[in-house]
């Protein structure tokens, strides 16, 4: 019996849609990731060196089977601006099964 794919939703801020393409190119040409969506306009307001900051970033949302994360983290940081980026992981809890197989054949 095979072991149930598990599948996740990551989710990282980058400071220009230049970077956020270039970390999806650089992810996607290695397969480690199925799918990566860039939301622009995303507005970030944070703890920073002790004061309150506010950033326009884009949104990566990126989809992938959980085994890839951190190769996935890995080349994210090989390949981004911040000091400390934000690379968040979710768990894709239920899906299309199609859309999941689809993710799992990349």
């Amino acid at each position: 019996m095979s072991a149930k794919k598990e599948y996740i939703i990551i989710l990282v801020t980058a400071s220009k849609e230049e970077e956020a393409k270039k970390i999806a190119a650089a992810l996607l040409k290695v397969k480690l990731a199925a799918c990566i969506n860039l939301l622009n306009h995303v507005r970030s307001i944070y703890w920073w060196k002790n004061k309150i900051e506010t950033s326009k970033e884009v949104l990566m949302i990126i989809k992938a089977e959980k085994t890839k994360f951190k190769s996935i983290m890995k080349k994210i940081k090989e390949n981004h601006s911040y000091s400390v980026p934000e690379i968040i992981s979710l768990p894709i809890v239920q899906g299309n099964k199609e859309y999941l197989k689809w993710i799992s054949k990349i």
